[in-house]
């Protein structure tokens, strides 16, 4: 009785530190926010890195299936990795500059026609408020006060800057400091990044030997079974997803493009491959890359604008309940509202990263559970069975000895 409760006491310890370590960090919830902060700080190259990794060993497992499949050659065999390792950074760097190339010319354009524009359209709501000036004498006094030289009261912002130039050069020193060094870290981490996933994937094997052997050296071999379902059941989730959301991001950037050349919508090219950018965030990237397309035509035409957020409204519902469940959905094997609950917490959570990596997590989470409780369900199902065989098992064994009394009674009889 005493081992068995000590036993109990064993397998509750864990679960009471964890209670404590909890507690102890909502207590003290600015310091571990501050702990977490220097830890991303130090981790997030090698964070980047795995990432990277992952995303890049997707497609150098297609490349390897595809290099001289059937030859057994020695230099084949040597070059395999390393040639689908560089075809594979090559690919993702080419994509990454087409759609660089193709966006930010045509953003950088639009800023241009926006200055230009901007103020015809100021003058013409100046004059067109002017013509209401009787019955809006406030509007007409404040238009007639302050939309002066074309509708700019360039004195007023001359004086503004200067008066800015003199008392916020130190504040804007240090702030342009700050930006160029945040952007001076991220593209040090990008690069040592790419440095560690290069490292990953060309000794993957090697690497994955090693975990092997140190989850069979520390752990126990039920634990370590678990956690090679948790990692596997992961991965087949976050491949999947990747997988399905770029198919889908393709299918409605080349749809968008091609329904606005065929609308004659300007920038047709340029706004699906946005389009088709942005969807790689769930459910709502397209909504965001319509956004800056509607903005792009409404300086060229409005109308067009107009066509456009029409057309693509239609497109967002043809994407929504047909691409979307079919690509994604089933691939990831999460329903609809466990998609946009995922987006709306990971974005609540890590922004767009979040979004992005909010909803294969949360398929992970679902089917996991889903298996555990598949599997609760047959044990109690089996449990079920056994009782009820039980009874029929012990009435069984009842009639067979009952039968074995009354044959040796029958046999007693006939010898008397």
């Amino acid at each position: 009785m005493e081992r068995n409760n000590k036993k109990r006491l064993l397998a509750f310890i864990p679960y009471l530190a964890l209670t404590a370590l909890a507690v102890l960090g909502i207590i003290n919830i600015k310091w571990l926010i501050n702990v977490l902060a220097g830890l991303w700080n130090i981790l997030s190259p090698l964070v980047i890195g795995c990432a990277m990794a992952y995303v890049l060993n997707l497609i150098m497992r297609k490349l390897e299936k595809l290099y001289f499949p059937k030859s057994e050659k020695r230099i084949v065999q040597a070059t395999k990795r390393p040639v689908c390792l560089v075809l594979s950074l090559l690919l993702v760097f080419i994509l990454l500059g087409l759609v660089m190339g193709l966006i930010v010319p045509e953003i950088v354009n639009i800023f241009v026609v926006m200055g230009e524009t901007l103020p015809v359209y100021g003058e013409k709501i100046r004059k067109l408020l002017m013509e209401y000036d009787s019955q809006l004498p406030v509007v007409g006094d404040y238009i007639e006060e302050y939309l002066q030289n074309g509708g700019i009261d360039w004195n007023t912002i001359l004086a503004k800057a200067v008066e800015f130039a003199k008392n916020g050069v130190g504040g804007l020193l240090t702030s342009t400091i700050s930006v160029v060094a945040s952007v001076v870290g991220g593209v040090v981490n990008f690069f040592i990044g790419l440095i560690f996933a290069i490292y990953i994937l060309y000794n993957k094997e090697k690497l994955a030997s090693q975990m092997s052997r140190l989850m069979k050296s520390y752990m126990k071999p039920e634990n370590s079974a678990r956690l090679t379902y948790f990692c596997s059941t992961a991965d087949k989730c976050f491949s999947s997803f990747i997988v399905g959301q770029c198919t889908e991001a393709v299918i409605l950037g080349v749809l968008c493009a091609l329904g606005m050349a065929i609308l004659r919508i300007p920038y047709a090219s340029t706004i699906g491959t946005l389009i088709g950018a942005t969807a790689l965030i769930p459910i709502v990237g397209a909504y965001i890359g319509a956004i800056v397309g509607a903005l792009m035509i409404l300086v060229v035409d409005p109308i067009k604008a107009l066509w456009f957020v029409i057309f693509l409204v239609i497109l967002q519902q043809v994407e929504g309940n047909v691409i979307y469940p079919k690509v994604v959905g089933s691939s990831i094997g999460l329903p609809g509202m466990w998609v946009l609950a995922a987006v709306t917490v990971g974005g609540g959570l890590g922004g767009i990263p979040g979004m992005l990596f909010g909803v294969p997590a949360a398929a992970t989470v679902y089917k996991l559970l889903q298996n555990d409780v598949r599997r609760r369900e047959r044990a109690a199902a089996e449990e079920d069975h056994e009782a009820e065989e039980a009874p029929q098992a012990e009435d069984n064994t009842e009639n067979e000895q009952s039968d074995s009394h009354s044959d040796s009674h029958s046999d007693n009889s006939s010898v008397t």
